[in-house]
Order: C-alpha cells, then structure tokens, then sequence
C-alpha cells in the first residue's frame, strides 16, 4: 500500500514538473516576442524549452541575481578606482602649475625664456605620464570585465542554462545577453504575480526573489 501511495506522489510530482515547465516555456516563448528578429529566430524552441527546465526549481534564479550583483559591486569598484585616478591627475597637475607659477615669479627675466621651455618639458612629461596611466587603468578596468564576463559563462553553463559557455564572440555575446534579459523578466513577472499560482499546488515564484514597490527583483 505505502509503495502504491509513493508511486502515485512521484506521479502527481512528474504532472507538477511538466505543468511547471510548460508555463515556464510558454512565458519565455511571450517574452522572446520582444526581442529583436534576429535573435528571435536563434531562440529555438528546443533551446528555449531547455532554458525552462534549468529554471524549473528556481536556483538559476538565485545564482542570476547573486551574479549581477557582484557584476554591480564590480562595475562601482572600477568606476571608484578611475575616479581616485582622475583626481590625483587633477592634483598633480594644480600642483604643477603651482609649482611653475612661483618659479617663474622668482625669476629673473633674462632667465625667464630658459624656465619656461624646461617647465614645457616638465609639463609635456608629466601629461604623458597621465596619459599612461589613464591607459592602464583603463585596460585593467576591461580586462576585470572580461574575467567577471567569463566568470559569468562559466558558472551558467555548469548549471545547465541553454546557450551559455565561454566565449568573446560579440554575437554569442549578445545572445547570451538576451538570455539573461529573459531570465530578469521572469523573475520580475514572479515578483508580481504574487500569489497568483503560476505552478500547481500554490504560487510559482523565484524562491530567492524579493521585490520592490515596482515588482522589480532586489537583494536579500
């Protein structure tokens, strides 16, 4: 008896799972239709319904939100670092000029055409070094995009979502984007249903979502 009522729960558990997973499908077949075209006709119904199934028990929901925000956490932390550079250049230069004004003032005027081709010097040196260092920074702030890009590929397709890998194709890229963008509007379309059951048996929503006033998914 008790193994007849365990095969009857894996049963009623199997309908749950395929219900859930054809309202998941036919939400991300809805939302596709805002894309463009082009990526519209990449979105195949086998990768979308494949999609559907990595989504089904809400984790990818949680793993989407905990790497946008260190995708946030990233983006402010290179932003402040360029803006620290920003200012010492700022200071450096007041500096300089400081630093030149008093010394012209101090100086004889037979003298005065010497000084000021070596500050020109001095001056061109220094804007080159700016220039430098813009250019590092610069260059480190996109490849610490890239890692956290390739980070990002990485720990989706480990968890089994359609159409993520490691890749710097801008097309691919894209796509993967779009993916994204789909996976935030359904977790926006949970916050806001609410306790409107989307699953059998009680309300579907990402499990890890909290929203905001305007349905938008926040951190926990």
């Amino acid at each position: 008896m008790e193994r007849y009522a365990g095969a009857l729960e894996e049963v009623a558990d199997g309908a749950r799972q395929q219900e859930r997973h054809y309202q998941l499908l036919s939400a991300l077949q809805s939302l596709v239709k805002e894309l463009p075209s082009s990526f519209q006709q990449r979105l195949s119904y086998t990768t979308l319904s494949d999609l559907a199934l990595a989504l089904l028990d809400g984790t990818v929901f949680e793993i989407v939100q905990g790497l946008l925000e260190i995708q946030h956490l990233t983006e402010k932390s290179l932003y402040n670092q360029r803006l620290r550079l920003q200012n010492e250049h700022r200071v450096l230069r007041q500096a300089l000029r400081q630093k030149h004004q008093e010394a012209q003032q101090a100086c004889r005027p037979h003298n005065l055409p010497v000084l000021q081709a070596a500050q020109q010097q001095e001056l061109q040196a220094v804007e080159h070094r700016i220039r430098e260092e813009q250019r590092a920074m610069d260059r480190k702030i996109v490849l610490e995009l890239d890692r956290k890009v390739a980070d990002q590929q990485s720990t989706l397709e480990k968890a089994g979502v359609a159409g993520f890998y490691v890749t710097t194709n801008p097309q691919e890229l894209m796509l993967q984007m779009n993916l994204l963008e789909l996976i935030r509007k359904l977790q926006q379309r949970g916050c806001r249903a609410g306790k409107a059951a989307l699953g059998l048996g009680g309300p579907w929503q990402p499990p890890a979502a909290q929203c905001d006033q305007k349905g938008s998914p926040v951190p926990p």
